[in-house]
């Protein structure tokens, strides 16, 4: 029997690594990876204040298919100590993504699950944008808490 990988997309043009990434073992590449090939997100800048600006133009992210607002930088967290994380999902593809509080243009799909979760204990959910419905990351829920994992690599910054 097949296993459906949740975690798999169809954007792999848009990936900033390679598909196909042999036979590797998964820790090492991921060691390698964050060592040597991952830069951190540039530095947003500021000007003016909050209540100045309507949410979709503070600093939004937005998705790279359609320039949907999805987020803003001010709802980066951490989880497991980190902003950024990369990981493999089980057909091999790997995903630099981002830690958000929250992702108002993002809709969900699917039911969540457990199965080859990321983040021990949190449920995923499919997470795409509510304007084209591109594969933006996955939307982590557990008892209490709750983010956005979005690739990185899908986001503009724009204003």
């Amino acid at each position: 029997m097949q296993r459906h990988d949740h975690h798999t997309t169809a954007f792999t043009e848009h990936s900033r690594f390679p598909a196909i990434i042999g036979r590797v073992p998964l820790r090492c590449l991921k060691t390698e990876i964050e060592n040597n090939l991952l830069t951190p997100p540039s530095a947003a800048t500021r000007t003016g204040s909050e209540d100045e600006k309507a949410p979709e133009k503070q600093e939004a992210l937005r998705c790279f298919r359609c320039l949907h607002p999805i987020t803003r930088r001010e709802e980066q967290t951490t989880v497991n100590g980190r902003h950024s994380h990369v990981f493999a999902n089980p057909g091999g593809m790997i995903f630099e993504i981002g830690c958000f509080r929250g992702a108002p243009g993002c809709g969900h799909a699917g039911s969540p699950t457990l199965e080859f979760t990321w983040f021990d204990g949190y449920a995923w959910q499919v997470a795409v944008c509510s304007g084209c419905m591109s594969h933006l990351g996955w939307y982590y829920t557990t008892a209490g808490a709750s983010f956005y994992g979005l690739i990185l690599n899908r986001l503009i910054d724009a204003p």
